[in-house]
């Protein structure tokens, strides 16, 4: 029996770890071509073995994604998964942080969205997947304030992109995850680690915002990448799709 994306070409970015390279497995596990990218080679790793095509790609360097992209040729799927999460607030901020924040989380998922839309249009089709998140214009979240503010425009970048292109047959829509237990999230937890009075109460602290009691896992996040890569989902665009373990009930 094919899989949901059997023959499809797919591109996702930082496919090292965590939600990116559950994303890359669960697509190639659907037949797709996979190329998967990372700013970290080394993460990239055991990949090829499950017939995964990999290279290096810092999606901060224009010519690079522009090379990647070209290299690529066209496509049927992007995921946009790169990012960085800061903890700070509008007192805290520093004009460094606010500017990566807005270089990776915004700027760069342009960048990537405006390679591969050549390719998907000259194809007649093509759906584009972006990590937005619940901290945005969803729901305010203490200590995350040039995340949230990023990943609010992450879902304006999403739904102008879908708007522009809904007659041409390219979807775009944003996944808002709630806490999900990935490596990055891990580090958050060591960084918190002794303002919470160690690193199980830390994690405690993460587990306690979700309602269902836990946190979420890469591979149910990347359910929902194949799912909106996918022929399944043609009637959905433009859309901001929480997955949040009850976060904003």
């Amino acid at each position: 029996m094919a899989g949901r994306l059997e023959g499809r070409r797919c591109f996702v970015t930082a496919a090292g770890q965590g939600i990116g390279r559950a994303a890359a497995l669960a697509m190639a596990a659907e037949g797709a071509r996979v190329l998967a990218t990372d700013r970290d080679a080394a993460k990239l790793e055991g990949l090829a073995a499950r017939g995964i095509e990999t290279r290096p790609l810092d999606v901060l360097d224009d010519a690079a994604v522009e090379t990647a992209f070209a290299a690529a040729g066209p496509l049927d799927a992007l995921f946009n998964c790169a990012g960085v999460v800061h903890q700070n607030t509008a007192l805290t901020c520093t004009e460094a942080e606010w500017d990566l924040a807005f270089a990776l989380n915004v700027r760069a998922m342009w960048r990537c969205i405006r390679a591969a839309l050549p390719g998907m249009l000259a194809r007649g089709g093509g759906s584009i997947v972006n990590m937005a998140s619940a901290c945005s214009s969803v729901k305010g979240v203490p200590n995350r304030f040039v995340y949230g503010t990023t990943k609010a425009a992450v879902i304006g970048l999403t739904k102008s992109v879908a708007a522009e292109h809904v007659t041409q047959g390219i979807r775009c829509n944003a996944i808002c995850p709630g806490t999900v237990d990935t490596p990055s999230l891990r580090e958050r937890i060591a960084a918190n680690a002794a303002a919470a009075g160690g690193e199980e109460a830390a994690r405690a602290a993460f587990v306690a915002r979700q309602a269902m009691g836990r946190l979420g896992t890469p591979e149910e996040i990347a359910a929902l990448v194949v799912y909106l890569a996918s022929a399944e989902s043609a009637f959905l665009t433009g859309q901001a799709i929480v997955i949040d373990g009850g976060w904003t009930l």
